[in-house]
């Protein structure tokens, strides 16, 4: 979509990476691939198999003689670091960056995400160009990410932070989360049927026992249909003794 983040990726490498890269993008539902002086020149047919499929983001990659050209028309740029930098910007997670990134868009912002090439990263001037810098947390013994593998986590991020929601009304839809009538309703017919077949023993522990369980229904978070479910459960059981 036109308000959805630009990945850049300055001085690619290898066409498998990208290849592998606009596949990761296609994943998540990113599409402008923009491309800063790749070494081996574009377009690079070693990039169509690894791309498996997502040869559109390929074919429409704009490729650019310098950093400054191709995030000309982002407002705000994040760029993707393992290392320190001598530089006074904000630092944020990949999962920050998701969120961050989404909210810019609902601002009608336009942001775009820098990947360096795959031996050194980005550097110092490159890493100028940005508003904000992005680590992915990794093992300290070994932090090194493949470049497809960065553009995978950030778009992952990235895509879900949009769709979380989403996913919550589709199961707000199916069923709502359960109220307090028909939750204390399977809790007094679960107490009653234990009662009945002598749980709650020793006598003068019973008014213990109910409370635990009662908090431990309390946690569970149950919906709609959990209740009526776990109460056909009971049904079933006191029916066949």
């Amino acid at each position: 979509m036109a308000n959805d983040p630009v990945i850049i990726l300055v001085e690619p490498q290898l066409g498998e990476n990208i290849g592998a890269a606009a596949r990761a993008m296609h994943n998540f539902g990113l599409s402008d691939l923009r491309l800063v002086r790749p070494r081996d020149g574009w377009p690079n047919p070693d990039a169509v198999p690894m791309a498996s499929g997502a040869t559109d983001i390929l074919d429409n990659a704009q490729v650019y003689g310098s950093l400054r050209e191709a995030v000309s028309d982002c407002q705000r740029v994040f760029a993707t670091t393992a290392r320190s930098r001598d530089m006074i910007k904000p630092v944020v997670t990949a999962r920050q960056t998701g969120a961050e990134i989404r909210e810019q868009e609902a601002q009608g912002i336009r942001c775009g995400l820098l990947f360096g090439p795959e031996r050194s990263g980005l550097g110092n001037d490159d890493v100028s160009h940005a508003d904000t810098l992005v680590r992915i947390p990794t093992n300290p013994a070994y932090s090194s990410i493949n470049l497809a593998q960065s553009v995978l986590l950030i778009g992952y991020e990235w895509f879900i932070a949009g769709v979380t929601g989403e996913i919550e009304d589709k199961l707000d839809e199916r069923t709502r989360p359960a109220n307090k009538d028909e939750l204390f309703g399977l809790i007094e017919h679960l107490e009653r049927e234990l009662d009945a077949r002598g749980f709650f023993h020793p006598a003068a522990k019973k008014p213990a026992m109910i409370r635990n369980l009662r908090n431990l229904w309390q946690r569970a978070d149950l919906r709609e249909q959990d209740v009526k479910t776990l109460r056909g459960v009971v049904a079933a059981l006191v029916s066949r003794r």
